[in-house]
């Protein structure tokens, strides 16, 4: 049996075990299945998984906790579930043969959300959990969405979310991934823009062994969309950011600014893609990737792309790899700080150009701490 049949059939015991649901449910998870067990997990030979190995999610069992089954959905949802996130990802195959509970938010038109639609994910165990989000923002409505994935122990987290925001809508989206450091995580977040609308995400990854999170917006006529990312990675962990930005329309704006700091033996990938189609003219799209490698055994891997199929257009792009500023470290040691105080100060600086646009005060305090707490122990 080669070792994809084995794997396939670890799932496919997974699979037919589950609980029956109603029919709707039982059909898109069978088509999905069926999905999944012909793509099978992606190698490195596929160009989007090149610099990303997935064999140690692919080798294990795991088991499946059962899920509460979400055929109470209501017609709204079923009418948008999975029908953005593509199913030519493996892993979002995966997650939707899987699906059992769904956090399903919807904001009617019109409606300003004070308080943060929240969405925290808190595992344990040998499992593997497959969360699934869809969240309806109606036309002119305002909302903010805090996912937080954490746990202990090691585990697997696949994770899928769907965001649709209808015309002039204002979204801000925010993805903490604090998992443990033996756990695996992979998540994709499908985001549907309407007219005008505006869309920031901050993707915060601190946490994994092994994480990949593919972020893929399409936008539409007038549309503005921010993404925003930080990465830190030590010791053996590895991530993968990959974005996808789609002008499909004219007047759409695009800022990108994703920072990472490695040190220990780590690794890091940043994919960002940038496609203008044809007709979207006047598109104004900036891309930047910052990476702070604090060890000579740390490697990062960033590709920045731009399609470019429309020719009255503004796209930049730009990466950089660095070190810390040797001028900066030696003005605050001969001000009387301690070398890994000032490296703690320096990378702290860095990383909190991100942490300043989070625009909810807690979750910016917590965050806060996180990040001193984490270069605090790398300092000692």
């Amino acid at each position: 049996m080669t070792a994809v049949a084995e794997q396939i059939g670890n799932w496919l015991a997974e699979f037919s075990g589950q609980a029956p649901a109603a029919p709707w449910l039982q059909e898109l998870r069978a088509a999905a299945f069926q999905r999944f067990s012909e793509l099978g997990f992606p190698t490195t030979h596929n160009e989007e998984w090149r610099f990303t190995n997935v064999a140690p999610i692919a080798r294990r069992p795991w088991r499946n906790p059962p899920g509460k089954s979400s055929s109470e959905l209501p017609e709204e949802a079923r009418r948008h579930l999975a029908q953005y996130a593509s199913q030519a990802n493996p892993f979002v195959a995966l997650n939707t043969a899987f699906l059992a509970d769904v956090a399903f938010f919807q904001v009617p038109r019109g409606t300003v959300l004070e308080k943060p639609i929240e969405v925290t994910h808190q595992v344990a165990s040998m499992a593997a959990y497959h969360p699934r989000t869809l969240i309806l923002a109606g036309a002119n409505a305002q909302c903010t969405i805090v996912e937080t994935f954490q746990g202990t122990g090691s585990y697997f987290t696949n994770a899928v979310t769907e965001i649709v925001a209808g015309e002039n809508a204002v979204v801000d989206h925010y993805k903490i991934q604090l998992e443990s450091r033996e756990a695996y995580h992979v998540a994709t977040m499908q985001v549907q823009l309407g007219r005008n609308a505006n869309f920031t995400t901050h993707s915060i990854s601190v946490g994994g062994a092994l994480v990949r999170n593919d972020v893929n917006a399409v936008l539409s006529d007038g549309t503005e969309a921010t993404l925003n990312g930080l990465y830190l990675v030590n010791g053996s962990q590895h991530i993968d950011n990959h974005t996808v930005i789609d002008h499909a329309k004219p007047h759409g704006t695009s800022h990108e600014l994703y920072k990472g700091i490695l040190d220990g033996k780590s690794s890091a990938v940043f994919n960002g893609r940038i496609i203008v189609r044809k007709d979207a003219q006047k598109t104004d799209s900036k891309q930047t990737n910052k990476n702070l490698v604090l060890s000579d055994e740390a490697v990062i891997d960033t590709k920045p792309e731009l399609q470019i199929l429309a020719d009255d257009v503004r796209c930049t792009h730009g990466a950089t790899i660095g070190q810390l500023d040797s001028e900066a470290l030696f003005y605050l040691q001969s001000r009387g700080i301690g070398k890994s105080d000032a490296r703690s100060l320096l990378t702290y600086a860095f990383a909190q150009d991100i942490i300043d646009r989070i625009k909810v005060p807690e979750l910016k305090d917590r965050l806060e701490k996180v990040l001193f707490e984490r270069f605090h122990e790398h300092a000692h």
